[in-house]
């Protein structure tokens, strides 16, 4: 685990979120939460990269590392607990609670010099991403997956939905959003409103691949044909693929095509072990067969 020091590399990817617990049924815990599954993504993809997140001091977070090859920075903000999710399965569907709760991040959390960061991703899972942090990037391509924005949590930590309250803030800044339905508690209005907050707006539609909204006019970019084991951190890998690509290319719909390579390979397996290479989202960008 390496710490930002002056004399380093900067990093070319950032991203910013809570690495979180999630419980699992049989009781202990997976790691999860944007920062895991990005930064990871943005490392297979070849590029170094940094995370800046708050969890508790004994949380030992990224420990495949010594699988991947590649530069990673660490600003982690110690805090009492790490986010925690539970999810809880009945016949009316999925519940989701918060059992705990990192802190949140703060521009002075900031490492000098990674205001200069090419990509900067914000990734919030609760709440937990200050919007001054958010607006602390003057070159950097804006990349944000809003999620976290949109939760809510009441006593007994049942997750809900919640407007952003600085949404225009952020988006008016940002050059691309990612987001799904579910983020949006299936409203289609909410969407109407968020493309046209952004000039680039990505809605991820699960297997189905995705709609590139630009200046509001959609494209949809079909996903490939594979066979789903776990979709857990799709729509995290997406992005950063996302994000990579379009500050490369400058092409949205080529980044939409790269991004759906990524996340079709992530739902093939299971946590973080399928995330892959740039060899093989290229290989499947060219090969794969789409929906």
């Amino acid at each position: 685990m390496q710490h930002h020091t002056v004399g380093e590399p900067l990093p070319e990817y950032l991203v910013i979120g809570n690495v979180t617990k999630d419980l699992l049924p049989g009781g202990g815990y997976a790691l999860g939460g944007t920062a895991t599954y990005s930064a990871i993504a943005a490392l297979r993809l070849g590029l170094r990269v940094g995370v800046m997140t708050a969890v508790a001091p004994d949380l030992i977070i990224f420990p495949q590392l010594s699988e991947i090859d590649g530069h990673l920075a660490v600003q982690r903000l110690d805090c009492p607990e790490t986010t925690t999710f539970e999810n809880l399965y009945d016949a009316n569907g999925r519940r989701q609670y918060i059992r705990a709760v990192g802190a949140q991040m703060q521009v002075e959390h900031l490492p000098e010099g990674w205001s200069d960061i090419p990509i900067v991703h914000v990734g919030p899972i609760a709440q937990e991403v200050s919007t001054g942090l958010a607006l602390s990037f003057g070159d950097s391509l804006l990349g944000v997956t809003p999620q976290g924005f949109f939760r809510r949590w009441d006593a007994d930590g049942q997750v809900g939905y919640v407007e952003w309250a600085d949404a225009d803030q952020v988006l008016g800044r940002a050059d691309v959003c990612v987001l799904s339905m579910e983020d949006l508690a299936h409203d289609q209005e909410r969407l109407a409103r968020f493309v046209q907050r952004v000039p680039l707006l990505v809605l991820t539609r699960g297997p189905e691949g995705a709609t590139v909204y630009q200046r509001g006019r959609a494209t949809a970019a079909p996903g490939f044909q594979v066979k789903e084991v776990d979709p857990t951190g799709a729509g995290d890998v997406f992005a950063t693929a996302f994000f990579i690509r379009y500050q490369e290319t400058g092409d949205a719909m080529a980044a939409a095509w790269f991004a759906n390579s990524a996340a079709s390979y992530l739902i093939e397996g299971l946590n973080t072990t399928s995330i892959p290479t740039r060899e093989q989202v290229e290989w499947r960008v060219e090969h794969g067969r789409p929906r």
